[in-house]
């Protein structure tokens, strides 16, 4: 058989990107309550993860600044134990022979001041101490430890003589000393020194933040000081700090090497990033905890809206709309639900960390990495959350979807 003219198979039109994005709007808009509250536990599941991450980038960073600040080329070498049980003890001629190490650039010395309690007054009780230490310390501490002086001054070579004590940040408020001063003294010892610089907080040495530290020569002369430094502060060449630290004890005790604990202050701060990056791994959980929850919820809303709208899906069926078409509507919908909430949850996450690390004076640091990924996972908690809704959607009979109330 043969036609004037051949007939064309019609074809289903195919919806444009537009259109799709549309049509997919479609229900976020008439129902705009809903899309809300479905989309905010996606918005609280990402927030909190971008916030998590961010926090401890952002503490990260302010770690990194602080040793590039302080450095991380010092090295203590403390007294440590003999083999029964005792106090050891490091010789006289330690810090000299420490400071023969070639890469050694810089060698301070603090030494416990034993039977040397600290009081405000002679009217404390002798319990309460509050645990503040006396230690002698050499006029080259702080620049050795990176230490700085919040109010007053440092002992000098003069004032090393005479009974003056320089306070660590805690010392001097658990003996509630606000400022120092020629009138303010506290008792060392059975001796009144006056009080003439307080510290700030020292990151590489906190045992400084309790101590009460006086001149070598006054120690020696008025509180019985033996003279035995207790902590040698060592700062060596950074590209030679393990080689250093491997003959350190050696050579500050040659005669006994194993009564001398040597370590690298700058490890104890990256010991306490450890634990908080260990912490910032359980908040994630618990942040993706909530993301999958959020998921549920856009399901669920799914699930209600192909229910609601059965006969919209008769009606668009009848009038041509293929399968494939329904299933694109309802999975674009999701998609949109779930990606606004992505949106959502990673602009209030980055202020979230911007907001905190302003509070904590720290470099506010939100990687990239964290907001993609946020955003990515909103993708597909939302294509795997609508993908049900959608086929159950695409496999609704026209006449039975149009005979639906």
């Amino acid at each position: 058989m043969s036609g004037p003219a051949s007939t064309e198979r019609l074809r289903p039109a195919r919806l444009a990107v537009p259109d799709v994005l549309r049509v997919g709007a479609f229900g976020l808009r008439t129902r705009p309550m809903r899309a809300f509250l479905s989309s905010l536990g996606i918005a609280i599941g990402i927030s909190a993860m971008v916030a998590v991450v961010g926090i401890s980038s952002s503490s990260r960073a302010d770690l990194d600044a602080q040793l590039d600040a302080l450095g991380t080329n010092l090295l203590t070498a403390n007294n440590g134990s003999t083999m029964i049980g005792g106090t050891a003890v490091l010789p006289l001629a330690a810090e000299s022979m420490v400071e023969r190490i070639a890469p050694v650039e810089d060698v301070s010395a603090t030494g416990r001041v034993a039977d040397a309690d600290v009081y405000r007054t002679d009217k404390i009780p002798a319990e309460e101490t509050n645990g503040v230490v006396a230690y002698a310390a050499r006029t080259g501490l702080l620049a050795t430890t990176s230490t700085t002086v919040a109010q007053g001054t440092w002992l000098n070579d003069a004032t090393a003589r005479y009974p003056a004590v320089v306070l660590g940040s805690l010392a001097a408020e658990r003996l509630g000393i606000g400022a120092p001063g020629p009138d303010t003294q506290v008792l060392i010892g059975g001796t009144y020194f006056t009080v003439v610089g307080i510290l700030e907080p020292s990151a590489l040495a906190p045992e400084l933040d309790t101590a009460a530290l006086t001149g070598w020569q006054i120690a020696r002369s008025e509180l019985g000081f033996d003279g035995h430094a207790t902590t040698l502060y060592t700062r060596a060449a950074e590209d030679q700090v393990t080689a250093v630290q491997a003959v350190l004890a050696a050579t500050a005790n040659p005669a006994a090497p194993n009564e001398v604990e040597v370590s690298q202050p700058s490890d104890a701060l990256e010991a306490q990033q450890a634990a908080d990056q260990a912490l910032t791994g359980l908040l994630l959980g618990v942040g993706a905890v909530a993301l999958l929850v959020g998921g549920v919820g856009v399901a669920n809303t799914m699930v209600i809206s192909v229910l609601e709208r059965r006969a919209e899906i008769g009606l668009r069926r009848s009038l041509g709309a293929t399968r494939g078409q329904i299933r694109t509507q309802f999975l674009t919908e999701s998609l949109l639900l779930s990606s606004l909430g992505g949106l959502a949850g990673a602009a209030i996450g980055t202020a979230v960390t911007f907001g905190y690390a302003a509070t904590q004076a720290w470099i506010a640091v939100v990687p990239m990495w964290s907001v993609l990924a946020g955003l990515a996972a909103t993708v597909v908690i939302g294509g795997i959350a609508g993908l049900y809704p959608a086929i159950r959607a695409s496999r609704l009979p026209p006449t039975e979807a149009l005979a639906a109330p």
